[in-house]
């Protein structure tokens, strides 16, 4: 965010060789107050911390750190308590707070700038609601990972149909299929404690570009706000958002994983699929047909991403290109942000009573699970242990199978004696490999569907789950409620 004129008091002084008029004149196309107002609580953190290193530093006397730092913490009360009103002479969260503070503490309040512009100082709000958010969605992932374990493992019997080119393809264990989405979401969890990591890099020090002037313990600082290291490079510090651009990417992909879920509760809830009904709370209406139970929170979940998808091509579109150092376009990150932030965390609580709120009905899914001649691959594996080539041995069931629809049959519905037309050698084993329940039992090899590997895949994903020190994001930083102390 650069300077922009003003009025008067510490607001106001921002405007440098600009006049009163000039700085004006654009001030509600440029103002970022509608948005950043949000970072309020990182904004003081920040000031805070800043404060305290000018302490360290002696630019600051003992008295007037505690002074500055309580005054800060009254005006993160207000703003937390939402009894601040924010004016036409406040254009950013930044300068808002020094007005707040000017009327607390004076013409000290004028100290609060020494060191730092906006423009590290928006980094360093980011970087810390950042941290945050991730921390948040983490949370909530957590969350959902545990609601489809929990109904993993209430139907972990159940057959269902596995499914390619959304045809019947070949039988698998309903939790097989909800241990899918289970791992996706761990590699999401994973990708935002990364971009986490990736951001606890603290930019304070930078100030415009170039560095700070005043000796600051800039490392000092950084733990002080629970950050493990510093910006290698002022520059960098100042026009990087590769670290925004690293939690949209995760939001993306994480949208993908839950708009693929959404979809499958929308399948489920058909009448064509009838696996599943939504609780009368999460299911929808029509205004003209009383009899539909519409899977409403699960279409929204899955049409919210593309929204999300948005935010992260807007955000790369903005960065493309632009010359190194701070510039105005920056400003455009924290809108995509918080509306990524936002959107997950609904989908995220959204999805995680949509599992919840799942009635399934068993009896379907395994009377589908036989359909479609699903298991014809067993045949064919049948054939090949009595030595047939797996090329001849596709070839020979897709004979049967072709035959089969013919005549309105099923594979089951065939006779010993018509399998041994098709080859001599086959015995009475291929009535009891074309069962569904055996093809998923000879599915046994690692993250296979036979229920000995679903069982072991159950244990790990409670493991996992249950490995909340391996798995957790590091402790958030502070956001404004540390008590103010003196020069540390």
């Amino acid at each position: 965010m650069r300077g922009r004129g003003g009025g008067g008091g510490a607001a106001g002084r921002v405007g440098g060789c600009l006049g009163e008029r000039g700085g004006q004149a654009a001030l509600g196309f440029t103002a970022s107050l509608p948005f950043d107002r949000r970072l309020f609580r990182q904004d003081i953190a920040g000031s805070q911390a800043h404060v305290r290193a000018l302490g360290r530093a002696g630019v600051l006397a003992e008295e007037e750190v505690e002074a500055l730092c309580h005054g800060l913490e009254q005006v993160r009360a207000e703003m937390d308590a939402g009894r601040f009103e924010f004016g036409p002479e406040d254009p950013d969260i930044h300068l808002a707070v020094e007005r707040a503070l000017e009327r607390r503490v004076g013409p000290l309040a004028l100290k609060l700038r020494t060191g730092r512009s906006r423009n590290d100082q928006v980094c360093l709000d980011l970087r810390l609601f950042l941290m945050e958010a991730a921390d948040q969605v983490v949370a909530r992932i957590e969350r959902l990972e545990r609601e489809l374990l929990s109904r993993a493992e209430e139907g972990r019997e159940w057959l269902m149909p596995g499914h390619t080119h959304l045809q019947p393809a070949q039988p698998v264990l309903f939790p097989h299929h909800l241990l899918a989405y289970f791992w996706m979401l761990e590699r999401d969890r994973e990708r935002f404690v990364q971009a986490r990591a990736r951001t606890g890099a603290c930019p304070a020090g930078a100030a415009a570009l170039a560095g700070t002037a005043y000796p600051l313990d800039l490392e000092a600082l950084a733990k002080d706000l629970g950050f493990p290291r510093v910006m290698e490079n002022s520059l960098d510090a100042t026009s990087d958002r590769d670290f925004a651009l690293d939690f949209l990417a995760a939001c993306a992909v994480l949208m993908v994983h839950l708009s693929r879920l959404a979809t499958d509760v929308v399948l489920w809830c058909s009448d064509e699929f009838g696996f599943a009904d939504l609780e009368e709370g999460w299911a929808g209406g029509s205004s003209i047909m009383p009899q539909k139970r519409n899977p409403e929170p699960a279409e929204l979940v899955r049409g919210k991403a593309g929204r999300v998808f948005g935010h992260l091509l807007g955000l790369l579109s903005t960065l493309k290109g632009l010359p190194l150092g701070y510039a105005s376009d920056l400003q455009e990150d924290k809108e995509a942000v918080f509306g990524a932030f936002d959107t997950v965390r609904g989908c995220l609580e959204a999805m995680a009573g949509v599992v919840r709120a799942l009635r399934f009905r068993p009896e379907a899914m395994e009377a589908a699970a036989g359909r479609g001649f699903s298991t014809a691959t067993e045949a064919a594996d049948y054939l090949v242990r009595l030595g047939v080539p797996f090329v001849e041995a596709h070839r020979l069931v897709g004979e049967a199978v072709r035959r089969c629809r013919e005549e309105g049959r099923r594979l089951e519905d065939l006779t010993l004696e018509e399998w041994r037309r098709l080859d001599p050698r086959v015995g009475p084993g291929i009535l009891r490999a074309l069962s569904p329940r055996a093809a998923v039992e000879a599915r046994a090899c690692t993250g296979g569907t036979a229920p000995a590997r679903v069982a072991e895949a159950l244990k790990r994903a409670a493991a996992v789950l249950g490995s909340s020190d391996l798995r957790t994001a590091p402790q958030q930083p502070p956001t404004g409620r540390r008590p103010a102390p003196g020069r540390g």
